[in-house]
């Protein structure tokens, strides 16, 4: 049984930081496409953040500098260090695995509130 399981989000104030959390069980997260995504009321989910089993990662432009994604193997766990945040950052945040083949797992997303 492949679980996600997130923890770490909340409300912040603009500029303030945030880590959020995905632990997996079932897979070996480092062996996947691991990523965070998120989707704000009314707004189609997006991709923030992804890292590959070599550790390279990706961004999307809108967090890119303000966003870290890491991954600690002992854990099994995917990290997204959150930044600078701003109010258009609120969105609920899913964690994510994808080998290419099967279909993706998706964790149960955390709400992040950044309020002005």
């Amino acid at each position: 049984q492949v679980q996600l399981v997130e923890s770490g989000g909340g409300l912040v104030q603009p500029g303030g930081s945030l880590r959020v959390s995905c632990v997996a069980s079932g897979i070996i997260a480092r062996l996947y496409r691991m990523g965070w995504y998120r989707q704000a009321p009314g707004k189609q989910r997006e991709l923030v953040a992804s890292i590959n089993s070599g550790g390279w990662t990706n961004y999307a432009d809108s967090v890119k500098g303000r966003f870290t994604i890491s991954g600690d193997v002992s854990e099994n766990t995917v990290y997204l260090q959150m930044n600078s945040l701003k109010p258009e950052d609120t969105a609920v945040y899913y964690c994510n695995a994808r080998d290419g083949v099967m279909p993706d797992y998706w964790g149960q997303g955390t709400q992040v509130t950044v309020s002005s």
